[in-house]
């Protein structure tokens, strides 16, 4: 059975180093910040999120599920990414459970961290990956 995710303490400071290193260009190469505008407050939040890159295009994962980035992204319509200097404004369009198997998959093998939080794992087959598609969104980037 997949984890639940929590936002903990541990995680927050976690994140908030995470952040600081992604605003410096540091960490992992497929990581980024999303800044999205609060679908309620208007405000905007920013969290740390892995790419997942392939033939020139690039998609976001929701590992943990529909998180609030999640949910003010699909209210928004577009986020941008930043990462050292570099900032872009992109769009996003949500791909169905067909869609998105695939880019679960490769992102199950990219990104070991977050296995717990899927029933499938990196050698399962395609048809697993349809079945996670309902708990963890897959957005393709339009810029």
């Amino acid at each position: 059975m997949a984890k639940t995710y929590e936002l903990t303490p541990a995680r927050r400071v976690v994140n908030r180093l995470m952040k600081t290193l992604i605003r410096l260009g540091f960490g992992p190469s497929n990581t980024v910040l999303l800044t999205v505008q609060g679908r309620k407050s208007g405000k905007l939040y920013s969290t740390p999120v892995s790419l997942v890159q392939e033939n020139g295009q690039r998609w976001l994962v929701a590992p943990y599920g529909p998180v609030s980035w999640v949910q003010n992204a699909r209210a928004a319509g577009q986020v941008t990414l930043t990462r050292g200097k570099q900032s872009e404004s992109v769009s996003l369009q949500e791909l169905s459970p067909e869609e998105s198997a695939p880019i679960l998959k490769l992102y199950v093998k990219q990104e070991a961290i977050t296995r717990p939080y899927f029933d499938a794992q990196p050698d399962s087959p395609i048809e697993a990956f349809v079945a996670e598609a309902a708990r963890h969104p897959v957005f393709l980037i339009r810029p």
